[in-house]
Order: structure tokens, then sequence, then C-alpha cells
């Protein structure tokens, strides 16, 4: 688990820069994240998962020197160019022996609990946790004594419009022959239509805001501390969607228009 050498994550700094001064992504609370480490980042996954995640890599490698270590899902790593980008650049299965690793060596590490079934959402579900009954994350930071950077993002389920989604899909022949073949039905990714109605996201503006850190203290196998954690960290990431939500809504610069306006004027 190699970690990225500062010149590459200062290149993907700079090759995303033109296109981070028409998104003009929104950050609050960076000066909330500590100093101490090991951190664990958890917040809400967004439609697709990838569309936004390069805006808070960049972001906090730039402003904090923080490099996250994402968590992927296995199927990430079985496909090849792919895999490669992800490694280069500090992702890591998201198995718990990874997990616990990176802990020891102090990283941090990003983790979404919602996994594929917030990635590949439903029709009507922008912006909605849907962590069901997941625990490890919150059993790996009181093993740890990891302190737990709670975040929400908000931008990216507004760049699509869900067609059909995958619940639809899979009640069709091609999807109940998929998952006669071993298809995991939060796997079904949806079908979305994004600018002028093709497939290119909608270039919306994203919205990232951090909260209170907490620090992970208890027994790893009391169940009940186990899930305290759990249910704090789930309400302060509702915290953070729910101010964003608000703070995009009073946004003056959300338009498209008055974000080509500023960047022009930047180049300048």
């Amino acid at each position: 688990m190699t970690r990225p050498s500062e010149r590459d994550l200062d290149l993907l700094v700079e090759a995303l820069r033109p296109l981070s001064h028409l998104v003009r992504p929104y950050f609050d609370g960076l000066e909330r994240i500590p100093d101490s480490r090991p951190l664990l980042f958890v917040g809400n996954h967004t439609l697709y998962g990838v569309i936004d995640l390069p805006f808070l890599f960049t972001e906090l490698w730039h402003r904090k020197r923080i490099c996250i270590r994402g968590l992927g899902d296995h199927f990430h790593f079985k496909i090849p160019l792919w895999r490669d980008f992800l490694v280069r650049f500090g992702a890591v299965e998201g198995t718990p022996e990874n997990c616990a690793q990176l802990m020891r060596q102090g990283e941090s590490i990003l983790v979404f609990p919602g996994g594929s079934r917030e990635v590949f959402k439903r029709k009507g579900e922008q912006y909605r946790l849907m962590w069901k009954e997941r625990l490890g994350f919150a059993r790996l930071a009181l093993a740890h004594r990891c302190t737990i950077v709670p975040f929400a993002a908000v931008g990216a389920d507004d760049c699509y419009d869900i067609v059909f989604d995958g619940e639809e899909l899979l009640a069709t022949p091609f999807g109940r022959l998929a998952l006669r073949m071993g298809l995991k039905p939060d796997m079904a990714a949806p079908i979305s239509l994004g600018l002028l109605g093709t497939p290119l996201p909608r270039p919306e503006r994203f919205y990232f805001s951090f909260g209170d850190p907490m620090v992970a203290e208890g027994d790893p196998a009391d169940l009940v501390a186990v899930r305290a954690l759990r249910d704090r960290t789930h309400a302060a990431v509702q915290a953070r969607l729910d101010h964003l939500l608000t703070v995009r809504a009073q946004d003056r610069d959300r338009p498209l228009t008055r974000r080509l306006l500023r960047a022009i004027v930047d180049l300048f």
C-alpha cells in the first residue's frame, strides 16, 4: 500500500485547477480538521461516486497537506488502467485488514458506509444516507482510537437525471438474467442523462462541509459502543448534508453563467 508521492499529488492539483475555476467548489469546516492521526473521513456517497471526489481529494492535499487513502469496492480493482490510476493515487481495496493497516500507519482514510447502494441511487434518493446496519468503520475506529471527521458532499446528484434506476432494470429480462448470474442488487447501476440529454454530467457546483471531529473511545467488542459511535457519525453527516442543502439553496454563484463570469475574471 504505497503512499502517493508529493510530486504526483501536486501534479493532480495543477491538472484539476482549470476545471476548479469553472466548478468553483465550495468548502467549509476545513479548520475543524485536526492535526492528530489517524483520521477517518466518513461521508455520503454521491451518484456514481467519482464525479466530485477529485475536488475533495485535491483540496485536502492543497490546503491541509492531507493525502486521503480511499477505500474502494473490490470491483474497482478488477478494471485494468482504472485500477492502476487508483493505486497510484493511494486507493486500496476496502477490506478490514487494509483499513487496520492504514490506521496503524497513521494514514488519513476515506470511507463511505453507504457503499454501492448510495452510489447507484434509485429515483428520488438524492442526498439520502443508506448505511443499513454497517458498523465496520465504527468498530475499526474504536479499535485504533481513530479520530472520525464527518463530512458531506452536495452537487453531484444534480449532474444527472435518472431515466431507469437499478430496481427498474432488475425487473427486466436482462436484469433477471444478471441476478441469476450473480449480480448483487446493490450493484445495479442506473441509466442517467446529463448535459443536454447526453451521458456527460451537467456542470453543477460542488459543495463540501466538514463537521466537528469525534475521538473514538470505547471497547470495539461492545456492540452498544460501536452502534452509538455509528449513530453519532450518521447524525453528524446528516447535519452537514442539511447545512449544505441550505447553502446551495441560497448560493448566488450556483448558476453556470455566474461561475463562467467569475472564471473569466480569474484569468485576468
